[in-house]
C-alpha cells in the first residue's frame, strides 16, 4: 500500500490497514478503524453538503471528543482547512480567530466546563460576516446552532462517489490546516501547515517515540493544539494506536482511566506527571500499563524523569522541543538517552531537518556558546496566513525560521534551550506570551501600563504575573484587575498575581527590565 499523501488518504488507510482494532474509546463510545473511517467519510458528505468549498476554512471550538476527531478529519478530508480553537479562550478570543481566518463553518459545544460557546460568540459581540452556520457537536441546537447528528444526516444525500472525488482533489501541498499561536505583537497569528508537512512530521515523531499498534493512547494534550491532534490523533491513525479523549485534566480521573483502559501511552506537560507523582495514594491505582511518556518545556526537573522510572512504570520517556511554526517538532530525544540528557536537553535535530545555533549575524555559534535556535526543513510553516510581513521577518531568504529562542548546542548536536522565546512563559504546558496579556490588560480603566513576567509554581510550571502602573486619577485594585483578566482572557493566560507599582524598571533605552521584574515575581509567588 502506497503511503498517505494526505490527511483524507491517512483515514482511508487507517481503516484498511487496522480495520476491528479498536480506534476511539470515549465514554461509552468505542468503535473501530473501520467503523471510524465510516463516520469520518460521513462527516465529510455533510460538509459538502454545507456548501464547503476547497480551501474554506473550518473552524473547531470543542473538547476533546470523538465528535471533534469525526468532525475536524470529515472537513479537512472534504479539502477544508482546519482551525482549531483554544477551549480556554473568552468568546472576544475566538471571535478574533474566527474572523481573521474567514471560517465559514464552526463546530463547537455547550456545557463543556459549563460554558456556552456560541452564546460567549454572541456576548463579545457581532460575529465575523463570513461565518455562515453553527453546528454543535454536544449540548442543545437553538438560538442558530445545529446539532450534529442533523448536519450528519444531511450528508447522506451527497453519493460516496462525490465524497471520493472531492477527497482525491485534495493534494499534499494544500493547506490542512491553520493554527493561530500568540506571540510578541500581541496578536495571534496563524500558522499554516499543508497536509505533506502533518504527515510526515507526525510519522517521523511516531516513529521516534516508538508508538506501536495496540498501543492505548491517553490524550490529555488538547485537540486544538498541535500536540493533542498531529502528535495524538494523526499520530495513533499511522500506528494503529487507540485513540483516548480526555476533555480536562484531573489527576484522579486521570489515574481511574490508566487503570480501566490499559493505558500504555501519556504525553503531556511536565506538570502533568509532577501531580501524579505527587498523589498520595496513587498505588491504589494499577498504573502498570504505562510505558511510553513524551514532555518537553525549558525545565524539566531530572528528579522527575528518575522518579517516572523508579516509580512508574515508563520505559520509555522522551523530552522535544518544537514550536508550532516548525510544524510542532524540532528536536526530540532518542530513546536510550539518559535521564540527564532527557532532562537537560531537547534532543538533537529530527532526521532531514537542520537546527542550528546561531549568534547575532546569523554565524553558527561554536558548540556550548548560547544563540538564536533556527530551524530549516520541510517541518517549517508554509507562513502565516495573509500576513506576508510578519512571515518576512520570521522566515529568512535562506529558509531559516528563527524562533526566537536562546540556546546552547552540544558537541552531540543536542539542543538546551535557556531562554523562551521573547518572554514567553508556559503554564501547565500552554503558552503565555506576555505582550498579547499586557495588551489585554492594558484595556482595564485604571491601568495606565503593564509588564507581565512569569513566576515559578509547583503545580503549573509557571504562572503570570503583573506588574501595572495606575492611570493618573484611578485606584488599582490588584484583586479585582486578577478578577477581570479572569473574565476576559483564557485562565492560563491571566495573571495570578497583580503588583502595583509606581514606575517600571526600565534601561537607557526605555526598555522594560523583565529580568529584574522576574526576580521581583519570584519571590512573592514564594512568598
Amino acid at each position: 500500500m502506497t503511503e498517505p499523501r494526505t490527511i483524507g488518504e491517512l483515514v482511508g488507510s487507517a481503516a484498511l490497514r487496522f480495520g476491528e482494532r479498536e480506534a476511539v474509546v470515549d465514554g461509552s463510545e468505542r468503535f473501530t478503524f473501520e467503523s471510524l473511517g465510516e463516520r469520518i467519510r460521513g462527516a465529510a458528505g455533510a460538509a459538502i453538503a454545507a456548501g464547503i468549498e476547497h480551501g474554506d476554512r473550518v473552524a473547531i471550538w470543542a473538547p476533546n471528543t470523538w465528535e471533534w476527531i469525526v468532525a475536524a478529519l470529515g472537513a479537512v478530508s472534504a479539502g477544508a482547512v482546519l482551525v482549531p480553537i483554544n477551549t480556554r479562550f473568552k468568546g472576544r478570543e475566538a471571535n478574533y480567530v474566527l474572523g481573521k481566518s474567514g471560517a465559514r463553518l464552526l463546530f463547537t459545544v455547550r456545557g463543556f466546563l459549563d460554558l456556552d460557546f456560541p452564546a460567549l460568540l454572541h456576548d463579545a459581540g457581532r460575529l465575523p460576516p463570513a461565518l455562515e452556520r453553527i453546528v454543535l457537536l454536544r449540548g442543545e441546537p437553538g438560538e442558530g446552532a445545529e446539532a450534529f447528528g442533523s448536519f450528519v444526516g444531511r450528508g447522506a444525500a451527497v453519493p460516496e462517489s462525490d465524497v471520493e472525488v472531492r477527497a482525491g482533489a485534495v493534494g499534499p501541498g494544500d493547506l490542512s490546516d491553520i493554527i493561530f499561536t500568540s506571540g510578541t505583537t500581541g496578536s495571534p497569528k496563524g500558522v499554516m501547515a499543508s497536509h505533506a508537512q502533518s504527515l510526515r512530521v507526525f510519522d517521523t515523531w511516531s516513529r521516534i517515540v516508538g508508538l506501536a499498534e495496540g498501543d492505548r493512547y491517553l490524550i490529555v494534550n488538547p485537540f486544538f493544539h498541535t500536540f493533542g491532534y498531529k502528535a495524538g490523533i494523526l499520530a495513533c491513525m499511522m500506528q494503529g494506536a487507540t485513540i483516548i479523549p480526555h476533555a480536562v485534566f484531573d489527576v484522579p480521573t486521570v489515574l481511574q482511566r490508566i487503570a480501566e483502559e490499559h493505558v500504555t501511552v501519556l504525553p503531556g506537560p511536565p506538570a502533568l506527571y509532577q501531580s501524579i507523582l505527587n498523589v498520595p495514594d496513587r498505588s491504589a491505582h494499577d498504573l502498570s500499563s504505562l510505558r511510553l511518556a513524551v514532555t518537553g518545556a525549558a525545565v524539566v526537573p531530572v528528579e522527575m524523569i528518575k522518579r517516572m522510572r523508579s516509580e512508574l512504570t515508563f520505559d520509555t520517556i522522551l523530552t522535544a522541543y518544537g514550536l508550532t511554526e516548525s510544524t510542532g517538532t524540532a528536536t526530540m530525544c532518542r530513546q536510550g538517552d539518559d535521564p540527564e540528557t532527557i532532562a537537560t536537553t531537547s534532543g538533537c535535530a529530527i532526521p532531514d531537518t537542520e537546527v542550528r545555533v546561531v549568534d547575532d549575524a546569523g554565524n553558527e555559534a561554536a558548540r556550548g556558546e548560547p544563540g538564536e535556535v533556527v530551524v530549516r526543513g520541510y517541518n517549517v510553516m508554509r507562513g502565516y496566513y495573509e500576513d506576508p510581513d510578519q512571515t518576512a521577518e520570521t522566515i529568512d531568504e535562506d529558509g531559516w525560521l528563527h524562533t526566537g529562542d536562546i540556546g546552547v548546542m552540544d558537541a552531540r548536536g543536542y539542543l538546551r534551550i535557556t531562554d523562551r522565546k521573547k518572554d514567553m512563559f508556559i503554564v501547565g504546558g500552554f503558552n503565555a506570551y506576555p505582550a498579547e496579556i499586557e495588551n489585554e490588560l492594558l484595556r482595564h480603566p485604571a491601568v495606565a501600563q503593564a509588564a507581565v513576567v512569569g513566576a515559578p509554581d509547583d503545580r503549573l510550571g509557571e504562572v503570570g504575573v503583573a506588574f501595572v502602573v495606575a492611570r493618573v486619577g484611578e485606584t488599582a485594585d490588584p484583586e479585582a484587575i486578577v478578577a477581570w483578566a479572569r473574565e476576559q482572557m483564557a485562565n492560563y493566560k491571566a495573571p495570578r498575581r497583580v503588583e502595583v507599582v509606581d514606575v517600571l524598571p526600565v534601561n537607557a533605552s526605555g526598555k522594560v527590565l523583565k529580568f529584574e521584574l522576574r526576580e521581583r515575581a519570584a519571590k512573592l509567588i514564594a512568598g
